[in-house]
């Protein structure tokens, strides 16, 4: 094993344990926006090292700019997702109240 191998597993792990985290916290806050907080920012941390991780060990220019496509899709579905489910979330608290 290489040192290049070596330290893209150290980041593939670390991506790991943070998407583990961001699963902890969904399962255990207590209300919609600190679970959303939690995950969202948890998956895109781990989400970036997993990627620098599998950057390491592209062997080719067209598999990273491929891994790099989909890192920066899945930022901007998550912030977009992350964004209505939060709007629906305050809409929904509001209509409540009034009612």
């Amino acid at each position: 094993m290489s040192i290049l191998e070596a330290l893209a597993a150290v980041f593939l792990v670390a991506g790991t344990l943070c998407f583990i985290a961001g699963t902890i916290g969904l399962l255990r806050f207590p209300d919609i926006f600190t679970r959303l907080h939690a995950l969202t920012k948890a998956d895109n941390l781990g989400l970036g090292l997993m990627a620098i991780g599998a950057l390491m060990l592209a062997g080719a220019l067209d598999v990273a700019i491929k891994i790099l496509m989909i890192w920066l899709l899945v930022m901007v579905s998550s912030a977009v997702t992350g964004h209505l489910i939060a709007r629906h979330a305050l809409r929904g608290r509001g209509q409540a109240d009034k009612g």
